[in-house]
């Protein structure tokens, strides 16, 4: 099941994989829209972090991903011993993603969106490694502050809600936020053009 495209993310293939500089501009630009966007979409923005973590709707939306891609992986990562246990665990990632949509519907959203931040900070991860230019950090730390929010998301969503409100308390928290966010995804740009 598309193992050319798990060698290419993961850098398992002889030919390299996902490239540096490729991944460096596509963040980069994903943090500068996005962070954009909410600049100048203030008040929508707002509402919809609001609504966000209670919303079942994204759950479904944003967990449907996160199985897509979990199943995806376990087909075709190197599972060494456990090789012949492969079609069990996909029928185990199977069942729990029904059962999550049936019994864990609250904080759905927020449970769902650390697992998607956990499994992209892996391609990110792969891409940087072992790569000569010290700017490549910049991808990294990044990508570690995804696996930490992820698993504070998973396992204490409710925090999301906290955490926006506090961002949301003063218009000073929210002016530091996205123009951070805009300022970071600048210098990954800028990084990624001309060193990677």
């Amino acid at each position: 099941m598309f193992p050319d495209l798990y060698d290419y993310l993961y850098h398992l293939a002889p030919t390299g994989g996902i490239p540096l500089k490729g991944t460096g501009i596509v963040v980069a630009l994903a943090l500068i829209l996005t962070h954009a966007w909410a600049l100048m979409n203030k008040d929508s923005t707002q509402s919809f972090l609001k609504s966000f973590p209670r919303t079942y709707f994204w759950g479904v939306v944003l967990l449907t991903i996160d199985f897509l891609w979990a199943e995806f992986a376990l087909a075709n990562m190197d599972m060494g011993e456990f090789y012949n246990m492969r079609r069990n665990f996909m029928l185990i990632i199977a069942g729990g993603y029904v059962a999550v949509l049936i019994y864990v519907k609250e904080f759905l959203a927020v449970r769902a969106l650390g697992s998607l931040l956990l499994l992209i900070a892996g391609p990110v991860l792969t891409a940087a490694f072992l790569q000569p230019p010290v700017t490549r950090l910049l991808l990294p730390i990044l990508a570690y502050v995804w696996i930490i929010v992820g698993m504070f998301f998973i396992g204490m969503p409710f925090l999301m809600r906290d955490w926006v409100n506090t961002l949301l308390a003063k218009p000073q928290r929210w002016n530091l936020a996205v123009y951070g966010g805009i300022a970071y995804g600048a210098l990954l740009l800028v990084c990624a053009v001309l060193f990677y």
